[in-house]
């Protein structure tokens, strides 16, 4: 099988626009890892806007990417994967909350969706979800499910996917995950309120959205990437010198050629699980 090695770049960290909202406060540890190990380990995930605006969206990594802002370095290294690459495709996660009462739960979301609605089927709702039938899909630990129905306004419905999460997210804990069922995560979660099902997205959809400055809600997409560049462990020195950004690519390149020489790029074809992350 022919090798295709991922694309490295080193772009401008002011043209990097993240996607979804987040918590810059995930941030600080790792900019304290960064400055004592002094290397970026993983490089985020960008693909560009074909808007004429030189933007790039970050797909994953955003935490990364703040981290090197905050530590004032104007440059950083990405892997860059076209909107439409065939090895790039998008999933949604969905958020297993916990922490307060399925009631409880229940009246915030219903007092910031009012569409929201008893559905009869979890198995018949999450199908009429992926056909867009639906925008958000609620299973509750005794076993009842609820619904709102899908709208036709991208904006607005985005913008009630954020409004559903932000009532969660400041009176309870959440995970991603990507169980539909609160009763099969009983065991795992015994203080469970319940499992927030969104729907799923297209990659242009998302940079569409984006692009016209929206943002998704944090943690329910699911972007993956094949083949992916790990463990790069490029100089963050080289990132934060003053050379012009042009140098700075050329640096890249000669490094890369420097670690193909020395076979120090192992490449997996095979899906691959790896134990010292």
């Amino acid at each position: 099988m022919e090798m295709t090695l991922p694309t490295l770049d080193i772009l401008p960290v002011k043209d990097i626009v993240p996607h979804e909202y987040h918590d810059e406060q995930r941030a600080y540890p790792l900019m304290e890892r960064l400055r004592e190990h002094g290397v970026l380990r993983n490089p985020p995930i960008v693909t560009p806007f074909h808007d004429g605006s030189g933007r790039y969206m970050i797909l994953d990594g955003t935490n990364r990417l703040m981290a090197v802002k905050m530590l004032g370095i104007p440059h950083i290294i990405t892997q860059v994967v076209e909107p439409d690459a065939p090895g790039l495709s998008l999933r949604t996660w969905n958020h297993v909350v916990w922490g307060v009462s399925s009631e409880d739960l229940l009246a915030a979301l219903k007092e910031t969706l009012p569409g929201l609605r008893p559905s009869v089927s979890l198995a018949l709702s999450i199908a009429a979800l992926h056909e867009r039938k639906l925008l958000l899909v609620l299973s509750l630990p005794d076993g009842r499910v609820f619904s709102v129905p899908a709208i036709s306004d991208q904006v607005e419905m985005l913008d009630m996917l954020n409004a559903a999460v932000a009532a969660y997210k400041g009176m309870a804990s959440f995970d991603r995950t990507g169980e539909h069922d609160a009763q099969v995560l009983k065991s795992l979660y015994p203080e469970i309120s319940g499992v927030v099902i969104f729907p799923p997205f297209k990659v242009r959809e998302v940079q569409e959205l984006v692009s016209a400055g929206h943002l998704f809600p944090p943690g329910i997409t699911r972007f993956i990437v094949a083949p992916r560049a790990l463990r790069v462990n490029y100089p963050l020195e080289e990132l934060a010198s003053d050379a012009p950004l042009e140098a700075k690519r050329e640096r890249l390149q000669a490094w890369l050629k420097e670690r193909l020489a020395a076979k120090g790029v192992r490449y997996y074809a095979e899906p691959t699980v790896l134990y010292d992350d």
